[in-house]
């Protein structure tokens, strides 16, 4: 048994890679699914979607490889972290589609939380802010609006799950109903001080703890899936939410070490070791991994649109064909054009936690083409990234001055990365393999099988694929940013 089968299911696809014991990349598979939006600042996914692209390009990895069912000795499994689910223990039918991390519907709530004051009990115990981002108040919303649902979760017969659950629920055949530590850190419900669901919070939500997994550490056995799947009952031995997967394959395992992931969202993470650092800037305080259970800290900050940009430029205003052509139009952009746009589509995240914002461009004339939009948009990322680490310095003396490591699909960017290291004025570190969300799960349930070194000797096997360096000059980094500062103050004013 020499392959790690690593599923990574996120956001606008499922994809899996099969990896060698050396996790190298044999094969992969990805298949995309559709986005609902029901109403503004609503987002869904069907949770049928899901699973179904998930074992399918779980099995077509496999297929791809040539490999038989006894050479895979683990399967691990990252995914989008917060999105919420909801389904019968019986049957296993959902009752409502997934509702997304991106969506905003719960914002009232979380605004009426915090009039009354809850916030400050809830950050001190979950690390977390009241925002609609997170699963806790998802969970309410589908218990307040699904007929009978709150009846039925109090007698036992319904589960909530993040999509991590949902998968490990479908994989085994409804046998275990468990989450790992860094997911459930980011439901609302959870204290990651004492590694436990919090009863005055699910009291506060009226949520029955009735719903809730159990939860494991991030290398654990999370039962074996059904035989029918892949021809023989394999474990799944790794769990972790996505941006702390891909912190793990960043071999980001020294306290002051940092990276971004640059997918649909942006999500830099520091680890601060065993210290839960108590962010001042409105960060979040998270799980970063826990392992043998040891829990190990992060001070995190989230941007709901980074990717995402991306995309909006093609589907939404069809000034490009794919992404990719994004960096020879920022190259073309005329030099005297300073757009600034404000990716606001579905509120601000940190530093600020404005729900209710949404995107502005500033500095328009009558020149501005779609050169100038690309750059701007490819921009947006490296200010937003700029924000999130200046406020972490803020935070955690020990943040100051290290280098970023970077991954995702926007870091395969060269013309985004140099802004990025311009803008920081930091080296920006990218990795051989930029996958490292599917390389940190695969690492994660490898470990647990005996077939993964220790975290120390795997970080020593971490490759550099280029170092960007920052060539931009002081004064201009600053004027630069300021004038990012100002027209997020403006967007902020105008919501």
């Amino acid at each position: 048994m020499t392959h790690i089968l690593a599923i990574d299911q996120g956001t606008t696809s499922s994809r899996a890679i099969l990896f060698d014991a050396s996790l190298r990349v044999v094969s992969s598979a990805q298949h995309e699914f559709a986005q609902h939006f029901p109403a503004s600042g609503w987002v869904e996914h069907d949770a049928s979607d899901l699973w179904v692209t998930v074992a399918g390009v779980a099995r077509a990895a496999v297929e791809k490889a040539g490999a038989r069912p006894q050479d895979i000795a683990a399967i691990g499994i990252t995914n989008q972290r917060e999105t919420t689910l909801l389904w019968d223990r019986r049957t296993g039918q959902p009752l409502h589609r997934a509702i997304v991390w991106q969506d905003r519907r719960t914002a009232g709530l979380c605004d009426r939380l915090r009039a009354e004051g809850h916030e400050p009990m809830i950050t001190a115990r979950t690390g977390l802010l009241l925002d609609p981002y997170f699963s806790g108040s998802k969970l309410k919303w589908l218990l307040d609006n699904i007929d009978g649902a709150r009846r039925r979760a109090q007698r036992g017969e319904l589960a909530f799950g993040t999509v991590d659950s949902w998968l490990i629920w479908n994989l085994t055949g409804g046998k275990v109903h468990a989450t790992d530590a860094t997911n459930a850190a980011r439901t609302l419900l959870y204290n990651i001080a004492e590694n436990r669901w919090d009863a005055d919070i699910c009291a506060l939500l009226d949520i029955p703890m009735a719903l809730l997994p159990e939860v494991r550490d991030c290398a654990d056995d999370y039962g074996r899936t059904r035989a029918d799947l892949f021809g023989r009952e394999i474990p799944i031995l790794g769990v972790a939410g996505d941006q702390q997967a891909a912190t793990v394959g960043q071999a980001c395992f020294a306290p002051g070490m940092a990276k971004s992931t640059y997918g649909t969202g942006c999500f830099a993470l520091l680890n601060t070791g065993t210290q839960r650092v108590a962010s001042r800037n409105r960060l979040l305080t998270t799980i970063a991994y826990r392992l043998d259970g040891r829990t190990t800290y992060a001070l995190e900050g989230s941007i709901f649109i980074a990717g995402a940009v991306v995309q909006w430029l093609r589907d939404g205003l069809g000034l490009i064909r794919q992404a990719a052509e994004t960096q020879a139009l920022a190259e073309a952009a005329d030099p005297a054009q300073d757009l600034v746009l404000v990716p606001a589509f579905t509120g601000l995240g940190a530093p600020y936690w404005r729900p209710d914002c949404r995107g502005a461009v500033f500095g328009l004339t009558r020149n501005s083409g779609p050169a100038e939009f690309a750059r701007a948009a490819l921009e947006s990322v490296g200010f937003q990234t700029r924000d999130l680490l200046d406020a972490m310095r803020a935070d955690w003396s020990d943040a100051a001055g290290g280098v970023l490591r970077v991954d995702g699909g926007m870091a395969t960017s060269d013309w985004t990365m140099q802004f990025l290291a311009d803008i920081l004025g930091a080296p920006v570190d990218r990795p051989r393999v930029t996958e490292t969300t599917a390389l940190g799960a695969g690492y994660l349930a490898g470990l647990q099988a005996g077939i993964c070194p220790a975290p120390e000797e795997f970080s020593r096997a971490w490759a550099l694929e280029r170092r960007f360096e920052p060539a931009m000059a002081p004064q201009q980094r600053e004027a630069r940013h300021a004038r990012w500062k100002k027209a997020v103050q403006a967007t902020m004013q105008a919501a």
